[in-house]
């Protein structure tokens, strides 16, 4: 009985994750801008015929990135409205995660300009995007969808607490 237990108690340490990561993407926008920047990653390592290590290096960057913007958001949650003998060393924690945020994002670019950087790898990105017109309507409509995800979803909720707020 103490197994079984034992796995239930681990098996919702994962449900737990998966709900911060769902309520992340549903209400965080910085998050969602990350998603589609992972996605545009990809698309750039795999028109650029990245091999595996190079492909996990960035992977390694796109997780890290996530992850730190789930603690910055976690952080700002848990230090948001705090009274006032609390409101600098608050305001103090919720820079600090995002500067957290930021030093990893730019490490991530540093690794992306290396791998992306060099001609060749230029040339071909360049080149499987423009290959046809179709390709081109394409990647646009992806910026557009993008755009849509990362500053449009999800804002019902947040007009309707301002609603409420009011």
């Amino acid at each position: 009985m103490r197994i079984r237990s034992d796995l239930a108690r681990f098996g919702r340490g994962f449900v737990y994750a998966w709900n911060g990561i769902r309520a992340a993407v549903k209400e965080e926008r910085n998050f969602r801008f990350h998603i589609c920047a992972a996605f545009y990653a990809y698309a750039a390592a795999w028109l650029a015929g990245c091999t595996a290590v190079e492909l996990a290096l960035l992977s390694l960057c796109v997780f890290a990135v996530m992850a730190m913007e789930l603690m910055n958001s976690a952080v700002e949650r848990a230090v948001d409205k705090p009274d006032t003998t609390h409101w600098w060393s608050a305001g103090a924690a919720k820079d600090m995660a995002a500067g957290a945020v930021m030093v990893t994002a730019l490490g991530a670019v540093c690794v992306a300009v290396c791998l992306f950087g060099n001609t060749a790898s230029l040339r071909a990105i360049w080149l499987g995007v423009t290959a046809s017109p179709v390709r081109i309507v394409l990647w646009a409509a992806s910026f557009v969808a993008a755009y849509w995800f990362t500053f449009r979803f999800g804002r019902k909720k947040e007009k309707e607490e301002t609603e409420h707020a009011e």
